[in-house]
C-alpha cells in the first residue's frame, strides 16, 4: 500500500518508555461503563489500520502480534471510528502524518452522518476532539486523526438530536478530551445505553467540553489491567497505546 513503509517507520520509532494510563469500571445513572484515562503529555497515542503487508489488522491480537515483532507492547486499544466493509475508514483518517482519507462533510445516512460529527486529532503535544466544521476552520496539525459521528458533546452541550426518551440502545464507545488537550478519556459502556445517556456521562460526570462517538454494537476494548481483550467482528481503525517490550 502507498505510504505504508513511511507510516510504519513513524509508528515504531521512539516508542515511549512509559505510558500514563488508568482504566476502571464505574457506574453512573444506572449504567455501567469502563473508563480509560490517558495523559497525552506522558504517552503517545497512535492509530493503526493496516499492517506492513497492507492488510487491515482487524483484531487486537493481530495488532499485538505486529507490535511484538517490532519490539513493542500493546498497553491499551479501542476501535476508533466507523469503516466500510473492506475496513477502510468512512471519514477523515491520518496515520503517522499521512492522510489516507480526506474530511467528509455534511449530513448522510447512519450515525456518521448525524451531524455535527467530529474528528479526534492527536499530535506530539496534545489530543483534541473537534466538530468537523471547526476542524476545517482551524486546520490543526494532526499526526493521527480519525473522523466519526455523531459528536456526543459540543462545547459543553449535548448533540441537539439526542432524545432523553430514546429507545435505541447499544453498547457504545467514544472519546472525550480536556480543554487543555492534555488528557484523553476513552469510554465503553458495559451495557446497552442510549446516545443521551452516553453523552450525558461525558458532559455531566466527566465534565469534558467535547466528546466524539466512535461506534456501537461492535465496540471493543483491550485493557490488560482489567483483563479485557474483546473479540468479535473485524475492526477498522484502532486507537492504541504502546511501549517498548520489557
Amino acid at each position: 500500500m502507498k505510504h505504508l513503509a513511511l507510516i510504519w517507520a513513524f509508528l515504531l520509532c521512539a516508542i515511549p518508555a512509559q505510558a500514563a494510563l488508568e482504566c476502571q469500571d464505574v457506574d453512573y445513572a444506572n449504567n455501567g461503563y469502563t473508563i480509560c484515562v490517558v495523559d497525552v503529555t506522558e504517552a503517545e497515542l497512535r492509530l493503526f489500520l493496516y499492517d506492513q503487508s497492507g492488510a487491515p489488522f482487524g483484531h487486537f491480537n493481530d495488532l499485538e502480534a505486529g507490535l511484538n515483532e517490532a519490539g513493542g507492547t500493546l498497553l491499551f486499544a479501542m476501535n476508533a471510528g466507523m469503516y466500510h466493509k473492506d475496513r477502510s475508514p468512512v471519514g477523515h483518517y491520518v496515520e503517522g502524518g499521512v492522510e489516507l482519507k480526506g474530511v467528509v462533510r455534511g449530513a448522510s445516512r447512519g450515525n456518521f452522518g448525524l451531524v455535527p460529527n467530529g474528528i479526534y486529532c492527536v499530535n506530539q503535544t496534545r489530543a483534541d476532539v473537534f466538530e468537523t466544521e471547526t476542524f476545517l476552520a482551524q486546520n490543526p496539525d494532526c499526526a493521527f486523526a480519525t473522523q466519526s459521528g455523531p459528536m456526543l458533546v459540543i462545547d459543553g452541550e449535548l448533540h441537539p438530536r439526542f432524545l432523553i426518551d430514546s429507545t435505541s440502545r447499544y453498547v457504545r464507545n467514544g472519546v472525550g478530551t480536556t480543554a487543555d488537550g492534555k488528557t484523553s478519556v476513552f469510554v465503553i459502556s458495559r451495557n446497552a445505553v442510549t446516545f443521551h445517556e452516553f453523552g450525558s456521562l461525558f458532559r455531566d460526570a466527566l465534565q469534558l467540553p467535547n466528546a466524539l462517538y466512535f461506534d456501537g454494537n461492535i465496540s471493543r476494548l483491550y485493557a490488560p489491567e482489567l483483563n479485557r481483550n474483546d473479540f468479535g467482528r473485524a475492526m477498522g481503525p484502532i486507537i492504541a497505546l504502546v511501549a517498548p517490550r520489557p
